[in-house]
């Protein structure tokens, strides 16, 4: 980890990602701050293999990929949810469960078996890091704890989102509008941390 470098005004970032959703997302999180996003997929980058065993690893081989590719700084993230009673999986594994297919109907019954009534307790991480083209590189974390819900409730949100009650809630992060879930969110968290250290 290096020493806290902020992103000037009139930057260009590229994000490591070919998730067309995340490029708006954060392009338009990044808008005030005046940085320039343009994401890993729109400049036909590889997508690295992701071979790290914590978030952060993962994140970092990511960031660091395509900064060394392009020559800009680049941001990246990894997150995924973490269920307490099945020790902490599926964790950094989250998308392979849902497979080549993303059956996250799946992947969430699969959690439902594996965990009993009284064994609900869960969390979601995300780590983003951005990495500079000179080696220099800064993670920040967000996790917000919360609970499996009994059965996926919701039509709103992406993967697990449908089992997902977060602490003080009694909806699943589904049953949210896209802004009330973006308020408390792992990501918004994460990004809160970042905002803070390096952006002007």
């Amino acid at each position: 980890m290096s020493t806290p470098r902020p992103l000037e005004r009139g930057s260009r970032l590229v994000l490591a990602s070919h998730n067309k959703g995340k490029l708006a997302e954060f392009a338009a999180l990044l808008a005030p701050y005046g940085v320039t996003v343009v994401s890993a997929g729109e400049l036909n980058l590889p997508e690295p293999d992701e071979t790290a065993t914590t978030f952060e690893g993962n994140a970092r081989i990511k960031a660091e990929a395509a900064a060394t590719a392009t020559g800009l700084p680049a941001l990246a993230d990894d997150s995924g949810l973490c269920v307490s009673a099945l020790g902490g999986a599926p964790g950094i594994y989250s998308a392979r469960w849902a497979g080549p297919d993303k059956d996250f109907a799946g992947a969430m019954h699969r959690i439902e078996l594996g965990i009993g009534e009284d064994e609900r307790e869960a969390w979601f991480i995300c780590v983003l890091c951005l990495a500079f083209p000179d080696g220099a590189v800064q993670c920040f974390e967000g996790r917000i704890n919360g609970t499996i819900a009994p059965e996926p409730r919701g039509a709103e949100g992406h993967g697990y989102d449908p089992i997902f009650v977060p602490e003080g809630e009694t909806r699943t992060f589904a049953e949210m509008s896209d802004s009330e879930k973006n308020a408390i969110s792992h990501r918004a968290r994460a990004f809160e941390a970042f905002q803070k250290t390096c952006l002007a």
